[in-house]
């Protein structure tokens, strides 16, 4: 039996940061991993999908070129190459995180570890570590191996899965998740994809460029749930232009490999499609886990960080997460001094749809406020306001949308526009430092960007 200060199970973003933190700052740390580093996000998630996206978007680029006075004839792509290259760069990367594990002193276990003692809460399935009843061994016990691994803290990064709802016939087709859709090397020549969020729609834009007759089926009322809705109709129109085709407030009802039966308004349609993308969420691999602002959960010894925690489902989320749990661990065991530990906030957490154009948002949205009776003014401009922007896309355009409290504070950022991605931090840092739109104004914005857009609509 070996013991470690910490173990944690998973080594996506919370579990790798967390085992690097902990082992730079001396503590003995054990990190399981059953698949491989990098969890979902960075080997069929996060990084293969933008890896694909960039492609698309470097193909789309030249099919475009003539407009910024650039001759690129008959541009083509080779799909396998395309996937060649996203396999490279996630090797690349895990390779990246196995160095810093090292670097680190960090002994990584490769296999599925299963608490022995348990905490509160329940498995999901037979997938996840087993949580069973409370416990207040100073000890936690993980099997693993065929071996007993003992540790004074645990930190559960086991994440999240797939959704697979009970659409009938739907288990009887050769659908694809995201999984299968990020191996595929054979361009569909139609794809329906169930599901309007985030995954979805960035699956959609990829297969478009490349020339699939795209359908995307969503029950709300409008893609992206979450983000800001007036935004996500202004990108969903852009996308509608591309030849994407799209069915809200749609259900579906039954499916067959090459066909996809939806219900709207009562009416009843048959959507022929030589594939079928499933793409209606995530949800933690664990039910009912329960954290505070330190990430401890209600066993002080055993803390969750990432998708498990069912709050965020976000890499990035994840990353701070872990942060603070590791920070409030070198706390407990070394220090007293209670004030100084870090909390985890979530009042400026960046959403992004890396699509093209791409769209982002941080703080809250127009629908929140409504809902929580808060009272604001919307300040909006077009991106075609910033110099950088007409410059850099011709013929294209967006929106700024800054949300701004009675009392001057800046309450949430909506971008619709490339390099979107980039300039949601600006907003972020704002949001989180409780800065006032005085306040970001007086800052200095390099000339010409297109982050100056935001200044501009101050």
């Amino acid at each position: 039996m070996t013991h470690y200060d910490l173990a944690i199970i998973g080594g996506g973003p919370a579990g790798y940061t967390a085992a690097e933190l902990a082992g730079k700052n001396g503590l003995k740390t054990v990190l399981f991993e059953k698949n491989a580093l990098g969890g979902v996000c960075l080997n069929e998630g996060c990084i293969p999908t933008k890896t694909l996206l960039y492609s698309a978007k470097v193909y789309h680029t030249a099919q475009t070129a003539d407009k910024y006075g650039v001759t690129c004839e008959n541009p083509t792509f080779d799909l396998s190459k395309i996937i060649a290259r996203k396999n490279k760069t996630v090797r690349k990367l895990v390779a990246g995180i196995r160095a810093k594990m090292t670097e680190a002193g960090v002994e990584v276990v490769v296999g599925e570890a299963r608490v022995i003692e348990g905490i509160a809460g329940q498995a999901r399935n037979d997938n996840s570590p087993v949580i069973a009843g409370l416990t207040r061994n100073p000890l936690i016990e993980i099997a693993c191996n065929d071996q007993t691994y003992t540790a004074k803290k645990l930190i559960l990064c086991t994440g999240s899965e797939t959704v697979i709802p009970p659409i009938p016939g739907l288990r009887d087709t050769a659908f694809w998740t995201s999984r299968e859709a990020l191996e595929n090397k054979e361009v569909p020549a139609s794809l329906v994809i169930i599901g309007g969020g985030v995954i979805g729609i960035e699956f959609a834009t990829f297969f478009n460029t490349l020339g699939t007759h795209v359908t995307v089926v969503e029950m709300a009322d409008e893609i992206l749930g979450g983000m800001d809705k007036e935004l996500s109709a202004l990108l969903r129109a852009e996308l509608t232009k591309k030849g994407i085709a799209f069915h809200l407030a749609a259900k579906v009802v039954a499916a067959t490999d090459h066909s996809v039966e939806i219900e709207k308004d009562g009416e009843k349609s048959v959507l022929a499609t030589a594939q079928i993308l499933l793409s209606v969420g995530r949800r933690p691999t664990l039910a009912g886990v329960k954290i505070n602002e330190f990430m401890q959960t209600p066993d002080p010894n055993i803390y969750a960080c990432g998708d498990v925690t069912g709050f965020s489902l976000l890499a990035h989320t994840a990353v701070r997460e872990a942060e603070v749990a590791v920070a409030h661990i070198l706390g407990e065991l070394r220090i007293t001094n209670y004030e100084l530990r870090e909390k985890m906030s979530y009042k400026a957490i960046p959403g992004v749809v890396y699509t093209n154009p791409e769209v982002a948002g941080v703080g809250k949205t127009e629908e929140m406020l409504q809902k929580e009776g808060i009272p604001y003014t919307v300040k909006q401009l077009p991106m075609a306001f910033s110099g950088r922007f007409v410059a850099e896309n011709e013929q294209g355009n967006g929106v700024c949308k800054i949300l701004e409290g009675t009392d001057g504070a800046i309450l949430g950022v909506h971008l619709l526009g490339n390099p979107a991605s980039e300039l949601i931090v600006i907003a972020g840092i704002a949001i989180e430092q409780g800065m006032t739109a005085k306040q970001l104004k007086a800052v200095v914005f390099p000339h010409p960007t297109v982050g100056e857009i935001i200044k501009e609509t101050l």
